[in-house]
């Protein structure tokens, strides 16, 4: 695959690669140079010691720049990286709990509640319904209203989803 290069799914043909019979050429220097036979613009890039680059092969006709490929394929992985680098990963901490739950169970997830959004982490609260449970989901509204006021000076509500199934979540996000 010597003379070829993906860039974000696109192939970059490099000097000897190019089926074009003429190509837009554009000089070292980022001057056009005008529209040139293939063979013409090789021998160009070649008295330069460069490679000749296909920049936009769906024009008509295609764009071909002379330029150092090496130091091309480095300065578009470096590019990528920095994209990459500069993403936000946004992660969820879960905390699960029934209707039922005693108040000490409560309180120790309240606290971790609150140390997660202190990390900056959002919180996504579950709560699990089982059995005869289903029948009191008044309990489970209960349950979550408390939990929300005690959060509420950590954290702002982001999402609140209907019960699914047998669970209902909602979403916490740090102020």
């Amino acid at each position: 695959m010597k003379g070829e290069f993906r860039i974000k799914k696109q192939k970059i043909r490099v000097n000897e690669r190019i089926y074009a019979d003429e190509v837009r050429l554009i000089s070292e220097n980022k001057e056009q140079i005008g529209v040139v036979s293939v063979k013409e613009a090789l021998s160009k890039a070649q008295d330069a010691g460069l490679d000749l680059v296909e920049i936009s092969p769906n024009a008509k006709p295609p764009v071909c720049k002379i330029m150092d490929f090496g130091k091309f394929k480095y300065e578009e992985k470096k590019k990528a990286q920095q994209s990459k680098k500069k993403q936000q990963v946004i992660k969820v901490k879960e905390l699960r709990m029934r209707p039922n739950i005693g108040d000490h169970d409560l309180d120790n997830k309240l606290k971790m509640g609150k140390k997660f959004l202190a990390e900056g982490y959002k919180l996504k609260l579950t709560l699990m319904y089982r059995g005869r449970e289903m029948s009191r989901q008044d309990l489970g509204q209960e349950l979550m209203q408390r939990v929300l006021s005690t959060l509420s000076e950590h954290a702002e509500l982001e999402k609140d989803s209907p019960l699914t199934g047998r669970k209902k979540s909602i979403i916490l996000a740090p102020k």
